[in-house]
């Protein structure tokens, strides 16, 4: 924090940070958020309703000075918080605490959601984001992420961006093959998309609220939710920074390989297209292998008897099966387009210019009142 070194506008904020008699709150120049000075020292504030959804699993031990820390980490931070957290359905002692810590007697502002049989981190952080009230919506994973810089995503949120982004330069460990098979789904991801998930579009993220609506217009939003922020036309910020993980648990490779095959077949038509482009290959060259063989019985002699006939029996039949592959490609690829595809359009925002000059030409009469009568006078006399 940075001492007190420009001029603002005062006023006092009462009793707002705990152990503090009194507040100090300005709004600098050109500046979306309110600066707090304690003490002489400045601090960000942003008058925003903010939900921060946080996805624990087994965390028993931790899950109080989890809320604990969450809790002082954006209860000075913003006007007003929700801390919404998603138990992926524990088998420790998880739940008790839970419903400890929402206790008239612990923490204030929890929203507790306890799933019955665990899911992927992106299904379990979108059981947050739907039943979030905030203006801003904010993800964290406790054990990679750094809640401690959330207000640099908010000063990012507030300035005007639907979505931001923050990616940790330091991952937490991870096996020799969920490594090698991650760099690979990496480029695929890349090659169809545009994007990499990694870095362009990580788990800590901050969502506008209409974002999250247009999520959940969209047939599976628990999918769409990993991708479409980064792909779906919405001003976006992409931030680094440097923190240590906390420790955690080292991922399976079989789910995360059944994770990125749906994502990839549930964001992008290549891998069927590929499928399809195969069949119309096999198609053509079964075509042109029945000209070559039919070329060869007309003007060949010393053909092997029986070898025309059994070509053309087997070019056939090759032909009518990449056929009809081609076509339950073509009609699969439709099918997965209806489920999957969201509204036709999307207005994230509408402006209305202030000065309407049809407004100005509109025939008005004006009306004189008087305490003895009413005229009515058409503008023509007026003048």
């Amino acid at each position: 924090m940075t001492p007190l070194a420009q001029p603002i506008e005062r006023y006092r904020f009462g009793n707002a940070l705990p152990g503090t008699k009194s507040v100090v709150v300005g709004l600098l120049p050109r500046q979306r958020h309110l600066n707090v000075f304690v003490e002489g020292f400045r601090m960000a504030f942003f008058p925003v309703f903010l939900s921060v959804v946080l996805v624990v699993r087994d965390q028993a031990d931790d899950l109080k000075s989890l809320v604990a820390e969450a809790t002082s980490g954006i209860a000075g931070l913003v006007s007003d918080y929700e801390l919404i957290l998603v138990d992926n359905a524990s088998q420790d002692s998880s739940i008790a605490i839970l419903k400890e810590l929402a206790s008239d007697a612990g923490e204030p502002n929890l929203q507790v959601y306890a799933l019955t049989k665990e899911v992927d981190a992106d299904t379990a952080s979108w059981v947050g984001l739907e039943n979030a009230l905030g203006d801003f919506v904010v993800v964290i994973d406790p054990l990679a992420d750094d809640i401690a810089f959330l207000p640099q995503m908010l000063d990012s949120a507030v300035s005007g961006a639907d979505v931001v982004f923050a990616n940790n330069q330091q991952k937490i460990p991870q096996s020799f093959p969920y490594r090698a098979a991650y760099a690979v789904f990496e480029r695929l991801y890349h090659r169809f998309n545009g994007i990499r998930l990694g870095t362009e579009a990580p788990q800590f993220r901050v969502l506008s609220k209409r974002v999250v609506n247009f999520i959940l217009q969209h047939s599976q939003p628990s999918m769409t939710y990993r991708h479409l922020p980064a792909t779906g036309g919405f001003s976006r910020v992409n931030l680094t920074y440097s923190a240590t993980p906390k420790a955690g648990r080292p991922k399976v490779l079989g789910d995360s390989i059944d994770r990125g095959m749906r994502l990839l077949a549930s964001t992008t038509r290549a891998p069927m297209r590929l499928v399809t482009t195969l069949s119309l290959f096999g198609a053509s060259a079964n075509v042109l292998y029945s000209v070559y063989v039919v070329a060869v019985a007309l003007f060949k002699k010393d053909v092997a008897p029986g070898w025309v006939s059994l070509s053309l029996q087997q070019s056939g039949m090759f032909f009518l099966v990449s056929l009809v592959l081609l076509v339950l490609g073509e009609y699969i690829l439709h099918m997965v387009s209806l489920s999957n595809e969201g509204p036709l359009y999307h207005v994230a925002q509408e402006f209305t210019s202030a000065r309407m000059t049809r407004r100005e030409k509109l025939n008005i009469e004006e009306v004189v009142s008087t305490s003895a009568f009413e005229t009515t006078v058409s503008p023509e006399k007026a003048g």
